[in-house]
């Protein structure tokens, strides 16, 4: 059992370490050695941020039956600043947001609820976290405006309507109203309602045919980022930065920057429901269009490092005098799983948890519903650790049942082991007749563990996903379950404990065996270093409970604990 046992073991490390190395590569702008295919490198930063200027959607198809979307007419040259674009600041008690009457577009967001740093400090910033911003160094805002012949874009000039400033004690909503001139014979009206205590903003476009003749234009909103990796990613874990489009056909389909500069990204291009996001580690923005309304996806470049996300839906035939209204909700904060759910269908699937969000999801709610009970996610999540591992209590005791047998025929096996040395096929006839005498299952141990690993997995993603872990203290030194423990201690400890579960193994016959499975789990450990405390934290918890329960068992059956130290000379 323990060749088998080990043999499964070093498959698993291998992958890992292969795994690992192609995240290394990614990490610095590479293609992944191992696994080509599986990844895709994110798109070079650029030093200075683009103009946005170009990235008016064109020549995108418009659904059967309808106008086509036209090749929007001159506008301003790249770098080219309005004269009369002028900035608005509005504050509720959730954002801190940036109006531009240029287009009436929204190029700043600050979530006033979370902060913009995490570190393991007690000393916390005081400054908000910036999500949507145009400066120098970073583009990221959301746009809208109309196509299909000479009509207001997010280029226009556009007047403000509503003065105020701030949501005032007492008051549910905000409104900010833009107003475009005559423009191609249409006007256009964009208001923008806030409501307190929300991340979705509901965005009301009215277009006003003030011409001669019927008009039928097409609306698009999109929402334009730079691809440059974040700050936050390390070489040993990385999540998702870029589009990403759902629809209740294809449902959450990830568009990867590197694919749309080679010009493929797949996506459902057509629907009448879901949403165009765009999506970084704990935040998120959305464009979404009331359900049943027929629009056309897209994500393309627009310029060196930017690139634009949305849809664009048409109008019918407005007649002079008329006025046709499109709705329209975006979203721009944290990916909190339970607020998003009641904002549209599927955009929880932001947070993303990969091909295991069938267990991550059920593992999210329980972990919350114990955070509602303990107040402390460093503590939810030791709870949690320890109620999964007494679901599993019945599984993890045949897995160290089995070891504890095989640790007490590991002395007949040593002998016979020596003794057969030179008769490989006399010494596993042996083997297995020891097996047989003893009842010992030479896969008994590594099975019931196998069955776990996927729910274990899923736990790593809830908690690595989780913006509530996102500056959530726990104990004493730990003030950031998010960043790295600033002391180490927490991966001293995870260090520790797996070799004491090493010591507490049966010890391999094979002296090089011996010796790699004690460098095995230090090398593991060191990647440790580097992760969240809050992971740290739910890795040491599982070891600590699976010391006990393997003491407890090996006790329990007669086998003392024995330390199995290695010997290296």
């Amino acid at each position: 059992m323990n060749d088998i046992r080990r043999s499964i073991l070093w498959v698993v490390f291998g992958l890992s370490m292969v795994l690992i190395w192609d995240k290394w590569q990614i990490h610095n702008g590479q293609q992944p050695t191992f696994f080509p295919g599986s990844a895709t490198v994110a798109a070079p930063a650029a030093a200075p941020a683009p103009s946005v200027d170009a990235s008016l959607p064109t020549a995108v198809a418009a659904p059967a039956g309808t106008a086509t979307a036209n090749a929007v007419p001159g506008e301003a040259p790249a770098g080219a600043p309005s004269p009369v674009a002028a900035r608005h600041e509005v504050t509720t008690d959730v954002f801190k947001l940036v109006f531009n009457t240029e287009g009436g577009s929204l190029i700043g967001a600050e979530l006033l609820k979370h902060a913009e740093a995490t570190q393991q400090s007690k000393d916390q910033s005081e400054l908000p976290f910036t999500l949507l911003t145009q400066n120098a160094d970073r583009i990221y805002v959301a746009q809208t405006g109309l196509i299909g012949g000479a009509f207001p874009t997010h280029k226009t000039p556009m007047t403000l309507l509503t003065p105020e400033t701030a949501l005032a004690d007492g008051q549910n909503e905000l409104q900010v109203r833009f107003e475009s001139a005559d423009v191609g014979g249409v006007k256009l009206v964009k208001t923008y309602t806030l409501t307190r205590g929300r991340y979705d903003i509901a965005v009301k476009h009215e277009v006003q045919n003030l011409g001669t003749q019927a008009v039928s234009p097409q609306l698009y909103v999109q929402l334009v980022r730079d691809g440059s990796k974040l700050s936050s990613e390390t070489p040993f874990y990385s999540t998702f930065t870029g589009p990403a489009v759902y629809t209740d056909e294809k449902k959450y389909q990830k568009v990867e920057f590197a694919d749309i500069e080679k010009n493929k990204a797949e996506f459902t291009k057509t629907a009448s429901d879901g949403y165009v996001a765009m999506v970084q580690h704990y935040f998120a923005s959305a464009w979404v269009l009331d359900a049943g309304v027929v629009r056309d996806n897209f994500v393309r470049k627009v310029d060196n490092n930017l690139f634009a996300a949305g849809s664009i839906t048409s109008l019918a035939a407005i007649e002079p005098g008329q006025t046709q209204t499109v709705q329209a909700r975006l979203f721009v904060g944290p990916q909190e799983e339970k607020v998003l759910e009641t904002i549209a269908p599927g955009l929880e699937l932001v947070k993303d948890y990969g091909w295991l969000t069938i267990l991550a999801k059920p593992l999210y709610w329980l972990l919350d519903a114990l955070h509602g009970f303990i107040q402390n996610w460093g503590w939810s999540i030791v709870a949690l650790v320890l109620l999964l591992k007494i679901a599993f209590d019945w599984l993890n005791a045949k897995a160290y049942a089995s070891m504890a047998k095989m640790k007490a025929v590991s002395p007949k096996i040593t002998e016979m082991r020596e003794r057969l040395k030179d008769k490989p096929q006399e010494m596993q006839v042996a083997m297995m007749k020891i097996y047989k005498e003893e009842k010992v299952n030479p896969m008994g141990g590594c099975f019931p563990i196998m069955i776990q690993i996927p729910v274990f997995i899923a736990l790593y993603w809830v908690l690595l996903s989780s913006v509530e872990m996102r500056n959530a203290p726990w104990i004493g030194w730990v003030h950031d379950l998010s960043a790295p423990d600033p002391f180490f201690i927490l991966p001293v400890l995870m260090t520790l404990s797996t070799l004491l579960q090493t010591a507490l193994n049966p010890a391999p016959p094979d002296p090089m065996q011996a010796k790699m499975m004690w460098i095995m789990p230090l090398m593991f450990s060191v990647m440790f270093f580097f992760f969240p405390a809050g992971l740290v934290l739910y890795w040491l918890t599982n070891n600590i409970l699976s010391i006990a329960q393997q003491w407890l068992i090996n006790t329990r059956m007669g086998v003392p604990p024995q330390f199995n130290l290695p010997k290296f000379k």
